[in-house]
C-alpha cells in the first residue's frame, strides 16, 4: 500500500555516507560518479524489496517485462540524483547544467505566495537549492524530517540555509507556519505522491491501476486560498536537469458540503499530469515500494510508452 514508504528502513551507514560526501566534494564529480556503479550493483544484487518494486513499476510504465538493463538504469538514475544533491546543497551548481522551462509561470507568482507541488520524480532539490542560493525568491519546503535522518542530516549540514527552509510535517504548528510563509508572499513546496499515517486519501487512476494520493496539498490550497504550481525536476543524464513549471490552479474552491469529492477531482488531475511526466522520464520516478492498491497482471498491456 502507499503508506509503506514510511516503514522502510534507511539504507547506508553514516560512515559510508560521509565517505561518499568526502569523495564528491574533495575529488570532484567525475570520480564520484564512479561510485554509482557499485551502488547500482548493490541494489541489483542485495536490495530485494526495492528491486521487486522497481520491476513492478517499470512493467507498468514501459508496458512490458523489464530486463536487468532497465532495473540497472532505474537504480543508476536514482543514485545519480542523490549524488548531485550533494553539489546542489553545497552551492556547486556550476557542476550541473540546469535549464528552467516556463519560468514565467513561477515568476508571475513571486511575492504573492503559492504552493509548489512536486513529486518523487527526478530532483525537487534542484529548485529548492537554487531558490535558496541563487535567486531572491524564498521557498519553504514541507517534509517529514524524521524519515531517513542520517542522510538528511548529513546533506543539510552542507547548507544550513536550506535546512532552515524546512517546515516539518506532522507538527502542531505546521499549518500556522505554512500560513505565515504564504501570507509573507513566499512559495511553499510539497510533494504530492506519498501519503503518511494521518493523511486523508484520494484513490486515483495512475499508470493503469489505482493508487492512493494525499488530499493534503489540495486541501491546503483550498483553505489558504492560494494558487498551485506544478514543478518537475527531470534528470536527463550526464549533468543536465530540466526544471519544468506548469500552471495548475489559480484557486481551488471546495465547498464544505462536497469538499473531499471536489479535492479528489483535483488530485486526479495532479495524478494525470504526474503520469504524463513519468512516461516522459520513466527512470526518474523513485518510489521504491508498493504504490498501487492492486497488483498488476504478470503481462502488462501495451501502454504506448517508449522504452
Amino acid at each position: 500500500m502507499s503508506r509503506a514508504w514510511f516503514r522502510q528502513k534507511e539504507r547506508g551507514s553514516p560512515r559510508a555516507l560521509r565517505l561518499i560526501l568526502w569523495i564528491a566534494l574533495r575529488l570532484g564529480r567525475p570520480p564520484a560518479r564512479l561510485l554509482l556503479y557499485p551502488i547500482t550493483a548493490y541494489f541489483l544484487l542485495l536490495a530485494s524489496e526495492p528491486r521487486r518494486h522497481s520491476r513492478a513499476y517499470l512493467r507498468r510504465v514501459l508496458g512490458r517485462e523489464p530486463g536487468i538493463r532497465h532495473l540497472a538504469q532505474h537504480f543508476h538514475t536514482f543514485a545519480a540524483v542523490i549524488l548531485d544533491r550533494v553539489y546542489l546543497l553545497a552551492g556547486r551548481q556550476d557542476r550541473l547544467d540546469i535549464r528552467i522551462h516556463h519560468g514565467e509561470i513561477f515568476e508571475r507568482h513571486l511575492g504573492k505566495g503559492a504552493i509548489l507541488l512536486g513529486s518523487h520524480l527526478g530532483s525537487f532539490e534542484a529548485l529548492r537549492a537554487l531558490a535558496v542560493d541563487s535567486h531572491d525568491f524564498p521557498v519553504k519546503v514541507l517534509m517529514y524530517s524524521d524519515h531517513n535522518q542520517a542522510i538528511t542530516q548529513l546533506l543539510e549540514a552542507l547548507n544550513p540555509k536550506v535546512a532552515a527552509s524546512v517546515i516539518p510535517l506532522g507538527r502542531v504548528d505546521t499549518l500556522l507556519r505554512v500560513s505565515e510563509a504564504l501570507q509573507a508572499g513566499e512559495m511553499v513546496g510539497t510533494l504530492g505522491d506519498r501519503v503518511a499515517q494521518s493523511d486523508k486519501l484520494a484513490t486515483c487512476r495512475f499508470l493503469g491501476g489505482e493508487a492512493q494520493f494525499p488530499l493534503g496539498p489540495m486541501m491546503l490550497a483550498s483553505v489558504l486560498k492560494v494558487p498551485v504550481i506544478l514543478c518537475f525536476g527531470l534528470y536527463r543524464g550526464g549533468n543536465r536537469y530540466d526544471i519544468v513549471f506548469e500552471s495548475f490552479a489559480e484557486r481551488i474552491d471546495a465547498p464544505r458540503a462536497h469538499r473531499e469529492a471536489v479535492l479528489a477531482q483535483w488530485v486526479q488531475r495532479y495524478a494525470d499530469r504526474l503520469e504524463a511526466r513519468v512516461r516522459e522520464a520513466p527512470y526518474n520516478w523513485f518510489n521504491f515500494y508498493d504504490f498501487w492498491e492492486q497488483t498488476l497482471p504478470a503481462q502488462a498491456a501495451d501502454t504506448g510508452a517508449s522504452p
